[in-house]
């Protein structure tokens, strides 16, 4: 591990004189990747650059106790220094492992988000739209910017779908973890009896797919307009805005409707299906190469039941790493930190766990 520390370290050294070169910083392509890959290896070269600080403090302690000749106040003093860099060599190893973990390739990319309704009707449309309003209250305490791609609401104010686009850094990193079903446990307004109700609301975190990457042929899709409906705009039903695109070979099925423009409707539709079909080739290669090593955290099956939002408790219940908060009103109001990081550390020690396995 060391070896290939050193090695990345003369490799950062390296892209650090590159960056400084007239030419690299004319071509803009070439820096924005440099930078880019300048970046990423920055956090490990520090991490490793203060594992080496308290490995030669540790040494010269250990020497210095060895050397034997000191008075007792020294060789306590030494033996001090001793403990707490070895302490403190030792974390930092143990943290450099994690940054050396394969990092996921779509950590850095936008995301698309789709969060649908699911069993429990009416309630379960009101319990979408929370959802989406706790991912638009999250996404702006990060400083990202949120688009809506497509929705259809219900008359309650409720969502039977949304779709939305999450653009900043870090966005898929944090946000991969939300793939699935959402269970949700309270009292529905409507109830005159007091009953808890159950529902489901179902997400899926799609990483944005790069333009360059996916080679669409127009041939494989069949794409209709017709007359938007649902609530609100003079436009609805007036014109034929909306737009479906369909995906021959796979039979993705996309729809547009919120804009006027059935150019801006086709422009999302299309976001929409490219992300989908990057997701699809990112399982299908996955299932190939590392279907014994999946996450045990689980991030992508829409039909793993991840969560409990249970509202007369204020609990919130993450069931694929056993976290129970009971703080359910703060986590709706965006502060999903301490759920993600929980989920991020889990997702670290099973990679950890599967590296030392092998």
């Amino acid at each position: 591990m060391f070896e290939k520390l050193r090695s990345t370290e003369q490799h950062y050294e390296d892209i650090s004189m590159r960056l400084t070169d007239p030419a690299v910083i004319s071509d803009n392509k070439q820096y924005a990747s440099l930078m880019k890959e300048y970046k990423s290896l920055t956090p490990v070269v520090e991490k490793y650059r203060e594992y080496v600080k308290y490995v030669q403090s540790r040494d010269e302690a250990r020497e210095m106790l060895d050397e034997g000749g000191i008075d007792k106040d020294m060789k306590e003093l030494a033996q001090s220094e001793f403990e707490e860099n070895a302490a403190a060599a030792e974390k930092c190893a143990e943290e450099l492992k994690i940054l050396l973990l394969p990092k996921d390739p779509n950590d850095d990319r936008n995301v698309i988000m789709e969060i649908r309704a699911g069993a429990g009707g009416e309630e379960a449309a009101l319990f979408a739209n929370s959802l989406f309003r706790m991912y638009t209250m999250y996404a702006e305490s990060k400083g990202w910017k949120i688009e809506v791609l497509n929705s259809n609401p219900t008359e309650l104010g409720g969502f039977k779908e949304i779709c939305f686009n999450i653009s900043g850094e870090g966005a898929f990193s944090r946000l991969k973890f939300e793939s699935g079903v959402h269970r949700v446990q309270r009292v529905p307004e409507t109830e005159s009896q007091g009953r808890i109700q159950t529902s489901t609301v179902t997400a899926a975190v799609l990483p944005e797919a790069d333009e360059v990457e996916l080679n669409i042929d127009p041939a494989d899709l069949k794409i209709d307009v017709f007359r938007a409906s649902g609530a609100g705009g003079q436009h609805i039903n007036k014109t034929e805005s909306a737009v479906r695109i369909t995906h021959l070979p796979t039979g993705l099925v996309v729809e547009c409707q919120d804009e006027r423009s059935q150019y801006k409707n086709k422009d999302r539709a299309m976001k929409i299906l490219s992300s989908r079909l990057y997701e699809q080739m990112q399982q299908e290669q996955n299932e190939k190469i590392a279907s014994d090593r999946r996450s045990q955290v689980g991030t992508g099956s829409r039909s793993e039941r991840i969560r409990t939002y249970n509202f007369p408790e204020g609990r919130l219940t993450d069931h694929r790493i056993g976290l129970t908060l009971y703080k359910l009103e703060s986590i709706l109001n965006g502060n999903l930190d301490e759920v993600i990081d929980a989920l991020a550390t889990a997702d670290q020690a099973a990679k950890l766990s599967a590296e030392s396995d092998e």
